[in-house]
């Protein structure tokens, strides 16, 4: 059966010494200010062939990973608040572009608090404003660490799009200059919470060799989705260190679609046009609900403990609905989900999405962390850093059988008493999806179609 989501997701960081590059600040500020959210920018890199290997040499750290970190679940609750509050920011961020859309929330939020656990004084406070991180920095990567391992332990026994059954791989590496001497205390951070160690590479001498090598341990992670995630160029003889986080999942939906019922149909675009696509068609049990224009119905995985949940406003109100997207706006539709007999008529789709988000993120409220008055002095202490490039990639395909992709987030469901007619969902217009871990609520990725045929 041929593969249902697989969505991958991959956020990459590049550090180089502040001052060198281009620079988004005037030097003569001592506070540069956020300036309106660009549109961002969108583009589609080319596949390159296998690079020549470089030797690597991990940098250990004295210290292990923290494999049963000591938590409190008012913090977990309050990360999790914080993230998902980021993800809906973000979304509104790069909404302003047309078209489809996909991205990872938490890939981007892991791969920035790795960062964050370096940064100091007034880029430490906006990169927390920015991203919501609101727990402080000693118990902000310990919790980051629980719930890494939580969203782990997801999915035993449970179907995959293939035989190789569920998965939702979450990895971390960074790779920093060979010779390079990296604060001790922001490896072992790194190493305790999120089981990165240090890959040294010869960004001066080598490197095209050195981008090569990164953007195949990503394709690896990701089982080829995401290729050559770190364009030419970005990596040059002035990076120092680069952050990357990989998200692969792969789970079948716990009530496939029967092919036999695929028909072509019609989805209607957002200026009035419409395409002829395959729509998917079952009549099941689903969490559902309807509110002032819009309805939302809940697509659990296989082990129910991840679901999509399709957020499909009236006809005509896309933009009124997707202006109103915060975390509070999604938490209380999802709150007001409950089980009912649903006739469900959804298109097949796949498409990736690739971002630059530093421009986004700078105009968002962490500017400093892009110029040249950067402070990253938890990371070294010889010459100052700044964030040069944060790099997004993601793939998401969904069809009969399920999701696969790289960074993930899913949702479940169960029946009532007495026989009904079914509530009919027709998602036959642009709509918006989320993919969410059931018991800890994270959401792992989120998208919006507006032409499944795109």
């Amino acid at each position: 059966m041929k593969s249902i989501l697989l969505v991958l997701l991959v956020a990459v960081l590049v550090l180089s010494v502040a001052g060198c590059g281009s620079s988004e600040t005037n030097p003569t500020q001592t506070t540069p200010t956020a300036s309106p959210t660009p549109t961002p920018t969108l583009t589609s890199t080319p596949i390159t062939p296998s690079p020549t290997p470089v030797q690597l040499v991990l940098a250990q750290s004295d210290k292990q990973r923290v494999i049963s970190p000591d938590v409190v679940a008012s913090d977990l609750t309050e990360l999790v608040g914080g993230n998902s509050a980021f993800a809906f920011a973000l979304y509104q961020a790069l909404s302003a572009e047309d078209g489809n859309l996909f991205y990872s929330p938490y890939s981007i939020s892991l791969a920035l608090a790795m960062t964050y656990a370096g940064a100091r004084t007034e880029t430490e406070q906006q990169m927390a404003d920015t991203l919501h991180f609101t727990l402080p920095q000693d118990r902000l990567h310990s919790i980051l660490n629980a719930l890494d391992q939580e969203l782990a332990s997801r999915g035993q026994g449970a179907k995959g799009k293939d035989e190789k059954g569920f998965r939702l791989n979450i990895v971390n590496a960074i790779w920093g200059q060979q010779g390079y001497p990296f604060l001790t205390d922001f490896l072992d951070v790194l190493a305790e919470n999120y089981g990165a160690g240090l890959r040294l590479l010869d960004f001066r001498n080598a490197s095209e060799e050195s981008r090569m090598t990164i953007n195949k341990w990503v394709s690896d992670q990701t089982e080829g989705k995401i290729k050559d995630l770190i364009p030419k160029g970005v990596i040059d003889e002035w990076t120092r260190l680069v952050l990357t986080n990989a998200v692969y999942f792969n789970a079948a939906w716990l009530n496939q679609f029967d092919k036999d019922m695929t028909e072509d149909n019609v989805f209607y675009l957002l200026d009035g046009s419409s395409v002829t696509l395959p729509m998917m068609r079952q009549n099941a049990t689903f969490s559902y609900t309807k509110g002032e224009g819009y309805q939302a119905v809940e697509l659990p995985y296989d082990g129910s403990e991840l679901s999509m949940v399709i957020l499909l406003p009236d006809a005509g109100q896309f933009e009124k609905f997707e202006g109103l997207l915060d975390y509070n706006y999604v938490e209380n539709i999802i709150g007001d989900l409950a089980y009912k007999s649903v006739d469900l008529t959804m298109p097949k789709f796949e498409f990736e999405s690739e971002f630059d988000l530093s421009k986004t993120l700078a105009a968002m409220g962490m500017p400093l962390a892009f110029s040249d008055f950067a402070d990253f002095s938890g990371m070294t202490n010889i010459e100052g850093l700044k964030i040069g490039s944060v790099i997004h990639k993601a793939f998401v395909s969904v069809d009969e059988a399920g999701t696969e992709a790289a960074a993930a987030t899913a949702v479940v469901v169960v029946p009532t008493s007495m026989p009904e007619e079914p509530v009919q969902v027709t998602v036959d217009h642009p709509f918006i999806f989320l993919i969410r871990d059931i018991q800890t609520g994270s959401i792992l990725f989120v998208g919006r179609v507006v032409n499944p045929s795109a």
